[in-house]
C-alpha cells in the first residue's frame, strides 16, 4: 500500500434517497501511468507513483497541475495506460432504491471497476453510461477506471485499407476509434491527447418515479406554439404513477397538459401555447425561453422533474445545400450568421458553466451569433447548449467525424454510430439555438483531393445513416453532409458551403473575397493572430525576443508537409497592406513587428467580413477558425489561450456589431458606405462622412439622416452623399489623392450631444506607417469620472491616430485597437477588472505614435 493509500480518508457522500439528485464523484481522485498491459486489474496497482487528479479531467491536466509536465513538452500520452481511482463512503439505500453509477464521458477505450468488479467496458469517448451498481456498491467503495493505451491498439490488428489518406491526422487508424482528433493532429493541435474521465462521474439513488430517454420538442406555427414530450418511466414506476402533467411556465402564466402513460411506461404529452414570445438570435431580437417540467403523482406524493427550457422559433434555409449553401431565416427574417469555431481546453475539456459563460459572452459581445462545434473536437454539454439558448447564439453542430475514411462497411461500427447519433440528437433537439447539423469536417474534400469520388464513399454514413437519425429524432434544421460541400468539386467556394482560405492560407488578394462568390463559410480567415504582450511574455526566452524562440513556433499553426506556416501567411498581408519587409522588421524591431502583426490580421478579417455582410453579397454567413487558442502563442484564435481578447477580436467586434457602419472600395465606382441595423426596432440616425487630407485637414463633410428599418442593410455611395465626384477611392489617379482618410460615423443625435454608435476608416492612399511624436500627432489622454462616478478616458488627437491601444492598470476600456478621427474627442468607459483596483493609471499607444502617452498621476 502506498503512502497516498494510507493517508487518504474515504469521502462520505450524503444520502440522496429522498431527492434522487446526482452526487458528483469529483473528490480525492488520483492517477498513475503504467506500461501497456502490465496492470490489468485494480488489485495489481501496487507500488505505483500516484498523482492527485481532477475529475472531470485528463491525465495531462493532472500531470501539469502536479508540475510533472508542461504544454509543449514531448510526451505520447496515448502510448501509456492510465489508471484513475477514488474511494468514497455511501449511506445505505432505502427499501426499493436502486443505485446508479453515471460516467458521462471516458476517453477513450476504458474499463471501469467498482470494488474490484468490472462493471463497464467502453470503446467511445462520445458515449455516456448509466450502470445499475446496486448489487456491487457498499458502505466503503473504491472506483477505478483503466484507460487503455491507444497506440498499441491502433497497431494491434489488421484493418481494411482506407479509400483515401489524410495528412492532417498523424495516425490514420484513428478512424476505427471514436475519439477526439484534436490533440492528435500535428501542425495545429499535436497534443496533449485527451485521456481519462473528462466528463463528470456521479451516483444517483432511484426510488421515486424516474423519467428516462426524454425527447422534448417545440414548434412555432404563426401565432401558436406547440410542445411535445416523449419519455420512458423507469422499471416499476408505471404501476405507481396515478397521473401526470406536462407544464410550461412563462412570466405571465403556466400552461398544463395531461400526460398519457401506457402500461409499458411510455409517456407522452402535447401542449398548445398561444402567442408565445419567439426566440431570436441576440443580434436580431430577444432569445425568449420557457421552463418545462413534468409533475408525476404517485402513491407517495408528487414528484417534479425539470426538463429544461424551450424556445419557439421558425427556421428556414434553401433545400439545395450543395448549390445554395446555408442561408438562415429565423422567424421569417434573413440572418447573416457570423461567429467562430469552438475549441475545448485539451487539458480540461469539461468547462464548468461559469467558464462557458465567460467564453460565450465574449462571443456575444463581439457581435457573433453562431458557434460551430467541429468534428475534430467533442460534443458539448447540456450547460453549453443551455447557455447558447439563453444568450441567443446559434449552434452549428458537427457529428464527430473529420478528415478520415471511416469504416462504414463494418456493421458493428455503424451500429455504434447510430446509437451515438440518437443519443446526441435526443437532447440537442429541444434547443432553439440548434441551427445546422453537419456530418463532419473535410471528409468530402479529403476524398476529392485524393482523386476519389466522394459521393459513393460517403453514402452509407453521411448520406444515409446520419440523415435517417436526424429524421427519427424529429429535428428540422438544415443538414450538410460534410464541409466543404457543393459544386463539381466539394471545395469550390462558389457553390454550397465553403471552407474559405482564399484570403488567408492561399495568399489571395482581398478582392478574392468577392470574386470567390462564397455562399457560406463554415470556416475561414485562419491567421496566426498575435496575442497581447502579457501572453507573449510567457514565451519569451531570457536574452531574446519571443519571435526567435522555439516555443513561439510551437504555438503557430501549420499544415503538415508544407514549407510555410500561418505566420508566413500573416506576414504576406503585412507586406501587402503596410509595405514593410516582415523579415527585416522582425529582425530589427521585433516589438513593432508584433504590434503591426496584431493589427493586420484583424484588419483583414474585418475587411472580408464587411465584404460578405454587405447588401448584395451572396454570402449568408461566415465562421472564423477559431474562437480560442489551444496553447500559448500566435494561434488561430481571436481569444488567446487564457480566453482574453486579441487585437483581431476587437476588429471583428466592430465589424460584426448588430448596428454597424463600414465601407468597401469599389474601384472606379468609388467608396460605398454600408449601414446595418440587425435590431428589431427601426432607428433614425445620422450618417456622417468626413474626408481628410494629410490625415489632419478636413476637406469634405456631410451628414445624412437615415431611417433604418428593422433587420436591414443599406448601401450609399460616398460621392452620392457628398453630391459631387471627389475620386474617393483614388481610382482614377488624375493626380495626388485629394483625401487620404475617409471616416464614416453613425451617430445618435437625439440627445444634447451627438453620440457615436459605430465608426469605420478607409485609407485610399495606404495605411499610415510613419511614426510621429505625441506632440506631432497632438494625442491627448485625460481621466475623469462621469455623473455616476464611473471612470472614463477622454482621448483626442489633432492628427489621425491609427491603431490606438489603451493600457490602464486594473481597468478594461470599452474599446481597444481602434483609431481616432482627427480633431474629435472620444470618451471610453473604464471597467474595473480587479476587485479593488487602485487609481487609474497607465498609458496609451498607437501604431503611428513614437513612444506612449502617460495616463493618470
Amino acid at each position: 500500500m502506498s503512502v497516498a493509500d494510507q493517508a487518504r480518508a474515504p469521502v462520505r457522500l450524503p444520502d440522496a434517497s429522498s431527492s434522487g439528485s446526482r452526487l458528483a464523484l469529483s473528490a480525492d481522485w488520483e492517477v498513475a501511468a503504467v506500461p501497456p498491459g502490465t496492470h490489468g486489474h485494480p488489485s495489481e496497482l501496487t507500488a505505483l507513483s500516484w498523482v492527485a487528479a481532477a475529475v472531470p479531467g485528463t491525465a495531462a491536466g493532472a500531470l501539469r497541475a502536479a508540475g510533472q509536465w508542461m504544454s509543449g513538452q514531448d510526451r505520447d500520452f496515448d502510448a501509456e495506460e492510465w489508471w484513475f481511482r477514488t474511494r468514497f463512503a455511501l449511506a445505505p439505500a432505502q427499501d426499493g432504491e436502486r443505485t446508479v453509477l453515471g460516467l458521462d464521458g471516458l476517453a477513450t477505450v476504458a474499463e471501469v471497476y467498482l470494488n474490484g468488479a468490472l462493471v463497464l467496458e467502453s470503446a467511445s469517448m462520445f458515449t455516456a453510461h448509466e450502470i445499475d451498481v446496486t448489487d456491487v456498491i457498499g458502505a466503503e467503495n473504491e472506483l477505478s477506471i483503466r484507460c487503455l493505451a491507444l497506440t498499441p491498439l491502433l497497431a494491434m490488428a489488421r484493418r481494411p485499407r482506407a479509400r483515401w489518406r489524410s495528412r492532417l491526422v498523424a495516425e490514420r487508424n484513428l478512424r476505427f476509434f471514436r475519439t477526439m482528433l484534436l490533440g492528435r493532429t500535428p501542425g495545429f493541435a499535436a497534443g496533449p491527447a485527451v485521456i481519462g474521465p473528462y466528463r463528470p462521474v456521479w451516483l444517483a439513488r432511484r426510488g421515486a418515479p424516474a423519467l428516462m430517454a426524454v425527447t422534448l420538442r417545440s414548434r412555432l406555427d404563426g401565432a401558436s406554439g406547440q410542445v411535445t414530450m416523449h419519455g420512458q418511466l423507469a422499471e416499476g414506476a408505471p404501476a405507481r404513477v396515478t397521473e401526470g402533467w406536462l407544464e410550461l411556465t412563462s412570466p405571465d402564466a403556466t400552461v398544463r397538459g395531461r400526460l398519457d402513460v401506457d402500461p409499458d411506461g411510455c409517456v407522452s404529452a402535447t401542449l398548445a401555447v398561444q402567442h408565445p414570445a419567439p426566440w431570436w438570435p441576440h443580434t436580431h431580437g430577444t432569445p425568449s425561453l420557457y421552463d418545462v417540467a413534468v409533475r408525476l403523482h404517485a402513491g407517495e406524493g408528487e414528484h417534479v422533474i425539470e426538463l429544461g427550457r424551450v424556445g419557439f422559433r421558425t427556421l428556414a434555409s434553401p433545400a439545395d445545400v450543395a448549390r445554395a449553401g446555408i442561408a438562415l431565416e429565423v422567424n421569417g427574417v434573413s440572418v447573416f450568421a457570423r461567429g467562430a469555431v469552438w475549441t475545448p481546453d485539451l487539458l480540461h475539456p469539461h468547462a464548468e458553466p461559469h467558464e462557458l459563460r465567460v467564453r460565450l459572452e465574449a462571443m456575444r459581445s463581439a457581435g457573433m451569433n453562431m458557434v460551430r462545434i467541429p468534428g475534430i473536437a467533442c460534443y458539448e454539454t447540456d450547460a453549453f447548449h443551455d447557455l447558447c439558448d439563453e444568450l441567443g447564439i446559434l449552434v452549428w453542430q458537427d457529428f464527430m467525424f473529420a478528415n478520415l475514411d471511416y469504416p462504414d462497411r463494418d456493421p458493428g461500427f455503424m451500429d455504434a454510430v447510430r446509437a451515438e447519433a440518437a443519443a446526441q440528437l435526443r437532447g440537442l433537439g429541444r434547443h432553439p439555438s440548434l441551427a445546422v447539423l453537419c456530418g463532419g469536417s473535410e471528409v468530402a474534400q479529403q476524398a476529392a483531393m485524393m482523386g476519389v469520388d466522394p459521393l459513393p464513399a460517403m453514402a452509407p454514413l453521411y448520406l444515409e445513416a446520419l440523415p435517417e437519425a436526424i429524421a427519427r429524432a424529429d429535428i428540422d434544421v438544415p443538414y450538410v453532409p460534410s464541409t466543404p460541400w457543393g459544386g463539381d468539386q466539394p471545395f469550390r467556394p462558389s457553390r454550397g458551403v465553403a471552407n474559405y482560405y482564399g484570403v488567408g492560407a492561399y495568399l489571395r488578394p482581398l478582392a478574392d473575397a468577392r470574386a470567390a462568390r462564397v455562399h457560406f463559410a463554415a470556416e475561414c480567415l485562419a491567421f496566426a493572430n498575435v496575442p497581447d504582450a502579457e501572453a507573449v511574455a510567457e514565451l519569451t526566452a531570457a536574452g531574446g525576443p519571443a519571435v526567435h524562440h522555439p516555443a513561439w513556433k510551437r504555438g503557430v499553426p501549420r499544415d503538415v508537409g508544407a514549407g510555410w506556416d500561418f505566420e508566413d501567411v500573416r506576414d504576406h498581408y503585412l507586406a501587402l497592406l503596410y509595405g514593410v519587409d516582415p523579415v527585416t522588421l522582425r529582425s530589427s524591431d521585433p516589438e513593432r513587428y508584433l504590434d503591426l502583426s496584431r493589427q493586420v490580421s484583424g484588419e483583414v478579417m474585418a475587411e472580408v467580413m464587411g465584404e460578405w455582410r454587405r447588401a448584395g453579397s451572396p454570402c449568408a454567413g461566415a465562421l472564423v477558425l477559431w474562437l480560442r487558442d489551444l496553447a500559448p502563442g500566435a494561434g488561430w484564435g481571436v481569444l488567446d489561450h487564457r480566453g482574453r481578447p486579441k487585437v483581431a477580436y476587437h476588429h471583428l467586434r466592430r465589424a460584426l456589431a448588430p448596428l454597424a457602419v463600414w465601407s468597401t472600395d469599389e474601384g472606379l465606382d468609388g467608396v460605398i458606405a454600408h449601414v446595418a441595423n440587425d435590431r428589431p426596432e427601426g432607428l433614425t440616425l445620422a450618417l456622417r462622412v468626413a474626408l481628410y487630407r494629410d490625415r489632419e485637414t478636413l476637406v469634405e463633410e456631410v451628414s445624412r439622416e437615415l431611417c433604418l428599418a428593422p433587420h436591414t442593410t443599406e448601401a450609399h455611395n460616398v460621392e452620392g452623399l457628398l453630391g459631387r465626384f471627389v475620386d474617393a477611392a483614388w481610382a482614377y489617379r488624375f493626380g495626388p489623392p485629394a483625401q487620404d482618410l475617409i471616416v464614416l460615423t453613425l451617430e445618435d443625435r437625439q440627445g444634447p450631444e451627438p453620440r457615436m454608435l459605430s465608426q469605420s476608416f478607409r485609407h485610399p492612399a495606404g495605411h499610415p506607417i510613419i511614426l510621429e511624436t505625441a506632440s506631432g500627432l497632438g494625442l491627448r489622454a485625460t481621466l475623469r469620472n462621469d455623473e455616476a462616478g464611473r471612470a472614463q478616458l477622454v482621448l483626442a488627437s489633432r492628427r489621425y491616430a491609427h491603431g490606438v491601444r489603451v493600457h490602464i492598470d486594473g481597468y478594461r476600456a470599452d474599446d481597444d485597437a481602434f483609431s481616432l478621427e482627427p480633431g474629435r474627442e472620444r470618451t471610453l468607459g473604464l471597467t474595473a477588472s480587479d476587485s479593488v483596483p487602485g487609481p487609474a493609471q497607465g498609458h496609451v499607444s498607437a501604431l503611428n505614435l513614437r513612444g506612449t502617452v502617460v495616463v493618470g498621476p
